[in-house]
């Protein structure tokens, strides 16, 4: 059998997503994660790592290890839709709470959810991020406990963080908690659950987003020098919120307040910042979250047939995946935490069919990797006969050779530290 990739291995094959949990494993005086030299947020080695625990890491790692949901999932009388996964039941949606609807980046639905589980008691606590006090282009992994909490943590944070860190201590503790991030997060959750059976009764909520990928801290750090500041002078660094979909928001400790669009920042050429991901999220099978109980992306407005970004209330798409979160909706819209509109599928496909393209991708991106001789991943139950179908034999074809043309010249691989 050969041996298991370390995690040295899977940081500079670039398959890294930066979740966290290696250190929640291994403990904080083995590995622990920090803003690396690449810009993004990595495992720092302090120690010597067990085989036993690396091994564990090794099953649970969503760099290199991630299974995709059943078709079951979606329900006798749901669907199983090849971009968007299993799909339960479609809602747009919003928090009731105006408050906050209005600070969240879109309709507070995730928040929503959060605050409704604690409230009701059906969790201890809730695992997600929110900007670092200390130094505010950062993002900081919390573990919130009452609603005001989980409320400070409802905006962006487009940048590096390892929301998982906590999670092992948590089991430990007996607590019983929900988890709110990204999809590979989620996913790196369902794995820890095939090996760990308290995963099962104590963390029975798994909530996420769409995610476009994890760009690194230069990004913020670029928008804050556009506006001839410097990094230390930052006291509230927003990149959404406070308005649907709110202004990208510097804030000096002096009180001086810039603001930029979200089209300004995301779609303006010229800017001296790029979105700028890393190497996993180009190769990633489930930006959608088709592993969670609900995902909550944006509920964009449509003109002519595209989202737009005007300035309005905000608004959420709520698409349920499992039984679990099909309870859980429910509960919290006759609690009156959340009101729901109706939705198609359709609607879905126009609205964020971005993400069709990375979806049709992955699969010949994660072959060439094994093609040229890279440590590549296991991503399985994914569709990817049917994604590859989908995409066309010349387009598959394309996707596969120009991955390999960019493995060839080195641009998957990062530095250690």
């Amino acid at each position: 059998m050969a041996a298991l990739p370390d995690l040295a291995a899977i940081v500079r094959g670039g398959l890294c997503a930066g979740c966290g949990l290696c250190e929640s494993l291994a403990g904080v005086e083995h590995v622990e994660m920090r803003i690396a030299s690449s810009g993004h947020i990595r495992p720092a080695i302090k120690g010597p790592i067990e085989p036993a625990i690396m091994e564990r890491i090794h099953a649970v790692c969503p760099g290199i290890t991630l299974r995709g949901p059943d078709a079951a999932q979606a329900g006798p009388n749901g669907t199983m839709h090849e971009v968007f996964g299993p799909i339960r039941a479609l809602h747009r949606g919003w928090a009731t709470d105006a408050a906050t609807r209005y600070r969240s980046a879109a309709g507070g639905g995730m928040t929503a959810l959060g605050v409704y589980l604690l409230e009701s008691g059906k969790v201890d606590a809730i695992v997600h991020v929110r900007a670092s006090e200390e130094q505010p282009l950062l993002t900081d992994a919390v573990v919130s406990r009452t609603a005001a909490e989980v409320r400070a943590g409802s905006q962006s944070r487009y940048g590096p963080a390892a929301p998982l860190r906590h999670v092992m201590g948590l089991l430990d503790q007996g607590l019983r908690f929900a988890v709110l991030a990204k999809p590979c997060d989620v996913g790196a959750i369902r794995s820890l659950g095939r090996i760990d059976p308290r995963v099962a009764y104590q963390i029975p909520y798994l909530i996420t987003l769409f995610c476009g990928g994890a760009p690194t801290v230069f990004t913020a750090e670029k928008v804050v020098r556009y506006h001839g500041i410097d990094v230390d002078e930052v006291g509230v660094f927003r990149w959404r919120g406070n308005g649907w979909p709110g202004p990208t928001h510097v804030e000096t400790k002096d009180g001086r307040v810039y603001d930029l669009t979200y089209d300004y920042v995301w779609y303006t050429p010229g800017v001296p910042w790029t979105y700028d991901i890393q190497f996993r999220c180009k190769i990633c099978p489930d930006a959608i979250g088709e592993l969670s109980d609900i995902a909550c992306p944006d509920g964009w407005i449509m003109e002519n047939g595209k989202p737009i970004h005007r300035e309005a209330p905000g608004q959420n798409v709520f698409i349920v995946r499992t039984e679990t979160g099909e309870r859980l909706l429910a509960e919290a819209v006759a609690a009156g935490a959340i009101e729901l509109a109706p939705f198609t599928v359709p609607e879905l496909e126009a609205m964020h069919g971005d993400h069709a393209p990375r979806k049709m991708e992955w699969p010949a991106r994660a072959r060439a990797l094994a093609a040229e001789g890279e440590l590549a991943p296991s991503y399985e139950n994914f569709r990817a006969e049917a994604i590859v179908r989908r995409n066309g034999p010349e387009a598959d074809h394309a996707a596969e050779e120009g991955a390999r043309r960019r493995i060839r010249k080195g641009k998957h691989k990062e530095p250690l530290s």
